[in-house]
């Protein structure tokens, strides 16, 4: 079973920057993809972000392409979401999830693995 856990969310100024951990348990097959989904209140679960954790290709939605970037660390055991020029819209609550199956548009059905979420908050 892969364990996830997100941290790094808060809230931030209009404009402002924040970055987003996700670590991982041991890797496995079924964690080969991380991706980064965010729920805004009253809307669907939207997949932004999206990384190949052993061969480092990633995948951003339009939505936040030139302002999010997603890295892995060497380990290949923790994944950073790191967002700029941030927007009120970007308000949500954001989860890291893990899947073997790096298919696009990013799916939350191909998705097993889930962690806890973390708040962000984008304010004037």
């Amino acid at each position: 079973e892969v364990q996830l856990v997100e941290s790094g969310g808060g809230s931030v100024q209009t404009g402002g920057s924040l970055r987003l951990s996700c670590a991982a348990s041991a890797y496995t097959v079924d964690r080969l993809y991380i991706g980064w989904f965010r729920q805004a209140q009253g809307k669907e679960r939207e997949g932004i972000a999206r990384i190949n954790t052993r061969y480092g290709a990633t995948f951003y939605a339009s939505s936040v392409q030139g302002r999010f970037t997603i890295t892995v660390d060497d380990t290949g055991n923790t994944v950073f979401l790191l967002m700029d020029s941030l927007k009120s819209e970007d308000t949500a609550m954001y989860y890291c999830a893990a899947t073997s199956v790096g298919r696009t548009p990013m799916r939350p059905s191909d998705y097993l693995y889930w962690g806890q979420g973390t708040q962000v908050t984008v304010g004037s």
